[in-house]
């Protein structure tokens, strides 16, 4: 009898000592999928009682993957999810509110950038980000030095001049672009939170339900972008094959500048063979308004972690949100960290690289989506009809403004 329960006790033990499995799920990009698996095994030598198990999908999979998954009760119980698909997933139920005694609202309020509190949902947050972005331009100084430009551009004026050096051939049979065109990379966003603003205008209303961009502004922010393929011919869209024509067609060193963002950053020092080098978005001449766009992806707990995968999720979020792994993600893949002490830090802001990113993060404006997909499709699918139908701007903006206005309706009848 002795032995049973000495047999009894042991078994209790080891099943007590069975490590806690958490499913990590996020999309499939190589710089961020490397960096997690180095802070994986970090984070797993700090707690021998938690494993990590790291899942990846293509980005195009991605959301719909996660939104089928999660109410079926399988997938993750910590998820990397973009920003402007939060509204979605906690209307459905998908993720917990972060518990408030591990993650206080003063706390992460005094702790990490402004922008975060885009995400904010019924007085709550649901996830925490590791880093932020916000936009810049990429330029090649090889083909700036080889076209004749000898000052980079600071205003939109001079972007033009500078582009239509450096580019070669015309549509539809360019060789060498001068500014790599693409609506759907990064060009959407900076035409609504950049160039709208920069012409006086707002994109919505103070409270995210209204279309306010179907305006003068918005007329004016939409005619300078379309013309810079209709009039001024400085490039094409999908001028290289895939999802990031633009940026491979850069790294290619067949492209003088591009916009994009921080997340670019470690792709770009990988592949591009040249000397290359990251300035602000321009303002135009005689203007001080400057803008940007901000955004970022966050980490969220889903309604699978229960229990003991509650706490060691806790554990897990608090570890990706850490000074130390913001610092190791900016390292590694390039997007500025999140928090307020460390983006503000004298020497990340005059790195030449991203200090031109880090000092746009007081006027970075991030948009509250409520579905992402749907209002990026809106404003792609209206600036195509320019640019691929020969629509006019004005046919344009209002498009997307009214195809845009119609998702705002949906969510906040």
């Amino acid at each position: 009898m002795k032995h049973l329960v000495t047999l009894a006790l042991a078994l209790t033990v080891t099943a007590s000592a069975a490590p806690v499995t958490l499913t990590y799920w996020q999309y499939d990009f190589a710089s961020k999928v490397s960096t997690m698996n180095e802070l994986i095994k970090k984070f797993e030598a700090q707690n021998p009682d938690i494993k990590i198990k790291q899942e990846t999908f293509p980005y195009d999979a991605y959301n719909q993957k996660v939104a089928s998954s999660v109410p079926a009760g399988q997938g993750p119980d910590v998820v990397n999810l973009f920003y402007g698909w939060l509204p979605q997933y906690v209307d459905s139920g998908y993720l917990q509110a972060l518990p408030a005694k591990d993650f206080p609202t003063a706390t992460i309020e005094r702790d990490f950038v402004p922008m975060l509190k885009t995400s904010k949902i019924g007085g709550k947050y649901y996830a925490l980000p590791t880093s932020v972005r916000t936009l810049a331009v990429f330029y090649n100084k090889d083909l700036f030095k080889a076209s004749g430009v000898l000052t980079p551009p600071r205003t939109w004026e001079d972007f033009i001049a500078a582009s239509q050096k450096i580019v070669k051939g015309a549509p539809p049979r360019f060789t060498q672009l001068g500014f790599g065109i693409q609506p759907d990379g990064q060009d959407y966003h900076m035409l609504r939170e950049v160039l709208v603003r920069q012409y006086g205008g707002s994109p919505y209303s103070a409270d995210g339900k209204t279309v306010t961009y179907d305006s003068a502004a918005g007329l004016k922010a939409m005619t300078f972008y379309t013309e810079l393929f209709t009039k001024y011919k400085l490039g094409t869209p999908n001028f290289f094959p895939g999802n990031n024509s633009y940026r491979d067609a850069f790294i290619a060193g067949k492209v003088g500048m591009i916009i994009d963002g921080s997340f670019a950053v470690a792709t770009i020092q990988k592949g591009a063979k040249f000397n290359w080098g990251v300035l602000p978005l321009p303002t135009f001449k005689g203007s001080s308004v400057r803008s940007n766009f901000g955004s970022y992806w966050v980490n969220g707990i889903t309604k699978n972690a229960k229990g003991d995968k509650l706490a060691a999720s806790v554990k897990f979020l608090k570890f990706l949100t850490n000074a130390e792994t913001q610092r190791t993600w900016l390292e590694n893949v390039g997007e500025i960290p999140a928090g307020k002490k460390l983006s503000s830090e004298a020497t990340l802001r005059r790195d030449p690289v991203y200090g031109p990113f880090v000092a746009s993060l007081p006027f970075a404006h991030s948009t509250l989506f409520v579905d992402e997909s749907g209002q990026r499709k809106a404003w792609v699918d209206a600036i195509n009809t320019v640019i691929l139908q020969g629509a006019t701007p004005a046919s344009a903006i209002k498009r997307a403004a009214t195809e845009e206005q119609k998702i705002l309706n949906e969510y906040y009848k």
